[in-house]
């Protein structure tokens, strides 16, 4: 008999195989999984004898005392080290106002005088009329040094007038094609620069040390082991914001070892340039693939996002009054153009990872992939389409027509200050209630991933589940008091967590991982709770207690006093 070296046993077991879970073990050997039983230890999955016997005296047994296990998590949208640049530089995440934002600048300013630039990030629009903070106010915090903070979402930056001043953007600075310099009746820029104009100043930007990047790397990906992840999708690799491109330092991690997730990279798509650049992208695949990293998507932001009327819609936005206005928002990508670049992309064999916000773009990329399926025919790439915040009920039974994953960042499926003030008003109705449509998607066959896109959103899953299934905030989540968001849309909690395992490790074609099945890898949590048996509402307070990496043990949470 050879001897498991990890047994997990006392506890439920969610397999991600359709089913909820149900009392079991788990027996682990070499990284993978090699025995699944029922709680009386007859096994289920597995030719060999019970559990028990594989118990020896080298095997760790792991009591699960009355908790879950699960696959690991996989988040299929999420930009882990520009999160943990954030959490390095002047990190804004945490609060919500802004004399709590001018006090946090202010604070990080004094304390790094050596910096030449002032640089962070997690502003909430919400906190600011209109979402639009202004260049005085951050000359409040800071004024002797350039300070460039993207907001949350990272389509747009408030920047200080020295930025200004250093990037020459004057009244008579035009608009870039891709963004907009938020103005005032003059023509002045005030000091929020949405989209591509963020790239008037981005140019100026120190560059990122390679040793920067490797700390936001370790930093990123302990925060998401921390809560259950073991594997992810980059969604953005190359040129983009002010972080620049973090592939070598995953190469070098996977190179060393010290890359423990399983990362996929979705390389950017410079949108002001055509399809000379997919020779690039096919040499950046080739020569990016190491250890526990690939580097083998491609990532189209068709689109902005809806609260500064940059996400591309059907028909135009509403005034605050309620009436049309001549803006229907900004396609990155022309559609045409977009058609042909997925044909070529599909037709080399590069998953596509779209960005889609307005119901427009979600219309580009599903005809793109139509188009391409035409073509090329059927294949194996699993394009999928993120956010889909606004979706027209007439593409709905697409996506599972043409193979589309729905890449949902659930935790934005709630009521909040952002939502209420700065974007409902401006879609209007019927346009309002066509929002993250999950239950609509699911029950037309569309296969569901999950993402958080980190450091836009926290990337706690149970924070997303529990949105996914109450639409409504998760506790410790919540930006005020409201009811729950269209509670027509949400999901079963089996249908929730089977996405955000199962789901996006088929996004991310990571087959051997995703469920708990003999042979697959053992990338497995320890939930300090089996969220199944408790209340709907309790699901966000869900934690991860341990989280293994084919066995290896790589966060377990610390002690309770």
């Amino acid at each position: 008999m050879t001897f498991a070296d990890l047994v997990f046993a006392g506890g439920a077991v969610f397999t991600a195989t359709g089913a909820e879970p149900r009392p079991g073990s788990v027996a682990v050997r070499g990284g993978r999984i090699v025995a699944v039983s029922s709680d009386a230890g007859a096994a289920v999955d597995t030719g060999a004898a019970d559990i028990q016997s594989m118990i020896g005296p080298n095997t760790e047994v792991i009591d699960l005392g009355g908790k879950l296990l699960i696959p690991g998590f996989q988040d299929a949208h999420v930009h882990a080290v520009w999160g943990g640049l954030d959490l390095i530089r002047c990190d804004l995440s945490q609060d919500s106002t802004r004399d709590e934002y001018l006090t946090r600048i202010r604070d990080y300013a004094a304390a790094n005088p050596e910096l030449d630039w002032i640089l962070g990030g997690g502003w909430n629009m919400s906190a600011f009329p209109g979402g639009t903070p202004t260049a005085s106010d951050l000359d409040l915090a800071v004024a002797d040094r350039p300070a460039f903070i993207p907001n949350r979402d990272g389509h747009g930056a408030w920047v200080n007038s020295r930025a200004l001043e250093l990037a020459g953007i004057t009244a008579e600075t035009p608009d870039p094609a891709d963004g907009r310099i938020e103005r005032d009746a003059a023509g002045n820029a005030t000091g929020t620069l949405h989209e591509g104009a963020m790239s008037l100043v981005n140019a100026l930007l120190p560059e990122t040390s390679p040793e920067d990047y490797a700390r936001a790397l370790t930093i990123g990906q302990a925060y998401l082991h921390s809560l259950g992840i073991t594997a992810w999708q980059d969604a953005i690799l190359g040129g983009y914001g002010d972080a620049g491109d973090a592939t070598p330092a995953y190469m070098a991690a996977a190179a060393s070892g010290a890359l423990t997730a399983r990362v996929v990279g979705a390389l950017w798509w410079d949108r002001t340039r055509g399809p000379e650049q997919i020779p690039e992208l096919v040499l950046r695949r080739k020569n990016n693939a190491a250890g526990r990293f690939a580097a083998t998507s491609v990532k189209i932001m068709q689109d902005g996002v809806a609260e500064n009327f940059t996400a591309a819609m059907l028909e135009p936005y509403l005034d605050g009054c309620g009436h049309h206005t001549d803006n229907s928002g900004i396609s990155f990508v022309d559609a045409a153009q977009l058609i042909s670049n997925v044909t070529e992309l599909d037709a080399l064999g590069f998953q596509v990872h779209f960005h889609a916000i307005g119901d427009r773009a979600v219309r580009e990329c599903l005809d793109a992939v139509e188009a391409a399926r035409a073509i090329n025919g059927p294949n194996d790439n699993r394009h999928h389409i993120a956010h889909l915040q606004v979706v027209h009920p007439d593409d709905i039974h697409r996506f599972a027509e043409l193979g589309v994953t729905a890449n949902m960042q659930s935790y934005w499926a709630a009521l909040e200050p952002q939502m209420v003030d700065l974007t409902l008003p401006f879609l209007g109705d019927p346009r309002s209630s066509w929002q993250y449509p999950w239950a609509d998607l699911h029950r037309a066959g569309t296969h569901l991933a999950s993402g958080s896109d980190w450091s836009v959103s926290s990337p706690d899953p149970m924070a997303a589940i529990h949105v996914a299934v109450n639409r409504i905030a998760a506790p410790g989540h919540e930006e005020g008091t409201y009811d729950a968001f269209l509670p027509e849309q949400s999901l079963d909690l089996l249908t929730a967590m089977t996405s955000y395992t199962a789901g996006s490790a088929f996004t991310n074609h990571l087959d051997e991982t995703g469920t708990i099945e003999v042979g697959k890898l053992a990338d497995l949590v320890v939930l300090d709770r089996n969220p199944f048996a408790g209340p709907a509402d309790q699901i966000g307070l869900t934690s991860t207690e341990q989280t293994f990496v084919e066995g290896e043990r790589v966060y377990r949470a610390p002690a309770q006093p």
